[in-house]
């Protein structure tokens, strides 16, 4: 794909350089070097990333509401289109904007699967109301047409929000376990939607600088910044539990021994 193919499709598409940094990966200087013409020999692996965002789609498959979904601009998708999409192709909804998801990483699969297990474990023990959930799940977060997320696990403590397609309105507790293709989103646009639509408690794990930066809503003490050593309090539970991140990186250290 060359790169007067790109900014046609970008046009298409409607992103700005901004969105097609943070659905790629690379770095915003980087987009406006190669759009604008000031980078004339851009790299191939650049290239690479800012094709998987920008390139066609196969659509010998696609049936006619998925062809509407693609015609449609940036900020004026439906629940609709959502739904037409086809169920491999991983997607967020969010005001209107389609976000492709990246397939998780092992680093991502272990710790949400650690953690979630550790909810669990707790919620069962505490004999309450709550419900920890892990991902893929839609969670309808603004009770609207324009918004449907993904988050990596969450707490439901009002069971009449979860229903059976997944849940209808905001979660108590989220974690979202970044990676470099969705840093942005997650650290951006979805903390500022999931503050607006009353979750509590907010977790984004960056498992590259082994940190959890903790945003407690509710107690407007945000963000609390704790290394892999912490034991970090689930705080919507004021019972005194933590996830131990020594735990957690016991349990992924031979990945980081791997790199």
């Amino acid at each position: 794909m060359t790169i007067k193919e790109m900014k046609e499709r970008k046009r298409e598409l409607g992103y700005t350089y901004a969105q097609i940094a943070e659905l790629s990966g690379v770095p915003l200087g980087t987009v406006q070097k190669i759009f604008s013409g000031a980078t004339t020999s851009p790299r191939y692996d650049t290239l690479a990333e800012l094709e998987k965002v920008l390139g066609r789609p196969d659509f010998s498959y696609v049936s006619e509401p998925q062809r509407a979904y693609s015609a449609k601009g940036q900020g004026e998708y439906t629940m609709e289109d959502y739904y037409a999409i086809p169920k491999e192709r991983r997607v967020e909804l969010i005001d209107g904007v389609i976000y492709d998801m990246s397939s998780p990483t092992s680093f991502h699969q272990l710790i949400t699967g650690f953690i979630y297990t550790k909810l669990l474990n707790h919620a069962f023990e505490m004999n309450g109301t709550c419900l920890p959930m892990i991902s893929p799940m839609d969670v309808q977060l603004d009770c609207d047409n324009r918004t449907m997320v993904q988050p990596d696990v969450v707490i439901v403590c009002d069971r009449d929000k979860v229903i059976e397609r997944g849940i209808y309105g905001a979660p108590d507790f989220v974690i979202e376990v970044i990676s470099k293709s969705s840093s942005k989103r997650d650290s951006v646009i979805k903390l500022n939607k999931y503050m607006a639509a009353g979750v509590k408690e907010y977790w984004i794990i960056d498992p590259d600088r082994q940190k959890v930066l903790v945003y407690r809503f509710w107690k407007e003490e945000y963000p609390v910044i704790y290394g892999f050593e912490a034991q970090v309090p689930v705080s919507i539970w004021e019972d005194g539990f933590a996830i131990d991140f020594r735990e957690v990186y016991e349990h992924i250290r031979f990945l980081y021994e791997r790199t």
